[in-house]
């Protein structure tokens, strides 16, 4: 079988425990972008189906950190991922569902039967319309178990920090750090050690207010807002509180916080509605400047202050770019990148990008960790260019009977494409779920293959059989 289950009590599960239930199936990894927007997408989705829905993540690493058992159970944590978890450090169940791409849903109907497989993102409201559908056939036909699913929480470890992901110091010799884990700001005193307070309720949404009723979701990024700009702007902090896809300001004074960027959801790449207030349905315009709260952002990672520019740079995770913010103005801009995924360099709206999750900034340039593509990247702000400092945008899918040869990054554009065709309608399969048991055998899986490639494949197959 599989390493083993996480949030089961210790408990191995297969298929036969989920007979009668809605299954959902999440092929994910830890360190994929597209995989943790799944993950909120299905919080709803567990909230309103709980009684009859048991969505099992099945953990399918990319690079081999993310094989790293620890590395998994963390992530489990940090992420509350609250429904069981199959460790497939062999991708031997990922093969058996015939999956592709990261993240990959399978559908499996309570008597057993694949009945949907979409890859990628965004496909939250055609499964919420699939499951209703699904819990109603099966009620009437007295197929459909209700009750607790399987999931056990395990036991909370109680710690001043929870995954904290970046520390500032203040003007008093603080340390102020975005406690991801907690859903808060932690002020440490400058021994790094005695908690002074918090700011943030610790609940996870998105809330406005004084240090004790707002909130927040996994903030990660902080920057300090220069001297002269703290009276114009009324905040001292810029935060990237990254699973809102907003911007918040902190006033250090009294510990208020305020939405200064985003609207709370996530931008959607090619999407109609990612303007909204006065500009709802114009399309988004690369470069244009927008107001801060009329355009929806996407996991904003890390934030800081570009004297050059005279304002922040935030890197936005989640569709690959750099965007830039004007407190002052009170406006917002894709800064560099083009949203295609990958490692390309150049002008600044021509450069790829892969994830960007950490900024610095270093006599006019600005250093970016481009995570995806284990790259840094270094952004001329005079020049206006972007260029590669360290790496060449290759994946090492190194597994754990040794490193693999990496293969080169293409370009996973098209990559999405497919999964948006593959995804874009329910697929009725009608074939029985693989177990979730499976045998022992060398991975098939082709390593420096990228999932793009069994995207494109699969939607050629499905062509062929005239689906």
């Amino acid at each position: 079988m599989g390493r083993g289950w996480l949030n089961t009590g210790g408990r191995t599960l297969s298929l036969e425990d989920f007979r009668g239930r809605v299954v959902i199936l999440d092929f994910w990894t830890f360190c994929c972008i597209n995989c943790l927007h799944v993950l909120d997408e299905l919080r709803d989705l567990e909230q309103r189906f709980g009684d009859v829905l048991t969505i099992v993540g099945v953990h399918s690493p990319k690079f081999v950190h993310e094989a790293d058992p620890d590395a998994l159970a963390a992530a489990v944590e940090r992420y509350e991922v609250h429904h069981p978890v199959l460790d497939d450090p062999d991708l031997v169940t990922w093969q058996a569902y015939t999956a592709r791409a990261w993240p990959t849903l399978v559908v499996v109907d309570p008597e057993g039967y694949v009945v949907a497989q979409l890859a990628g993102e965004g496909h939250a409201a055609s499964i919420e319309a699939l499951v209703a559908e699904l819990v109603a056939e099966h009620r009437a036909k007295g197929t459909l178990r209700e009750g607790d699913g399987p999931y056990v929480p395990p036991t909370p470890q109680p710690s001043t920090l929870r995954f904290p992901a970046k520390a500032i110091a203040l003007p008093d010799g603080n340390l102020l750090v975005a406690d991801a884990g907690h859903h808060s700001l932690a002020e440490l005193a400058p021994d790094a050690e005695t908690l002074v307070r918090r700011i943030g309720s610790g609940r996870r949404g998105l809330l406005d207010g004084g240090p004790d009723d707002a909130r927040f979701a996994e903030p990660n990024g902080l920057c300090l807002v220069p001297d002269e700009l703290r009276a114009t702007l009324g905040y001292d902090v810029v935060v990237a509180d990254t699973a809102n896809h907003v911007l918040r300001g902190v006033r250090l004074d009294d510990g208020t916080v305020t939405t200064v960027a985003g609207t709370g959801e996530q931008f959607m790449v090619g999407a109609p509605d990612n303007l909204v207030g006065e500009l709802a349905g114009e399309a988004f315009v690369p470069g244009s400047k927008v107001p801060s709260r009329d355009v929806k952002l996407s996991s904003p990672w890390d934030v800081t202050w570009v004297p050059e520019l005279a304002a922040f740079v935030v890197a936005m995770a989640g569709n690959h770019t750099l965007w830039a913010f004007d407190g002052k103005e009170g406006s917002v801009e894709l800064f560099a990148g083009t949203m295609n995924e990958g490692l390309q360099d150049g002008p600044l709206l021509d450069a790829w990008f892969a994830q960007p999750s950490g900024l610095a900034v270093e006599r006019g340039a600005v250093w970016v960790a481009d995570a995806e593509t284990s790259a840094l990247r270094r952004v001329d702000a005079a020049a206006r260019t972007v260029s590669t400092a360290v790496g060449q945008g290759l994946f090492d899918f190194g597994h754990r009977d040794g490193p693999a040869r990496p293969g080169a990054l293409p370009a996973p554009a098209g990559c999405r494409d497919a999964a948006r065709r593959l995804g874009a309608g329910r697929r009725h399969l009608r074939r029985r779920a693989p177990p979730l048991r499976p045998r022992r055998r060398s991975p098939r899986w082709r390593r420096g293959h990228h999932p793009g490639d069994g995207a494109r494949g699969a939607e050629r197959r499905l062509r062929a059989r005239g689906r």
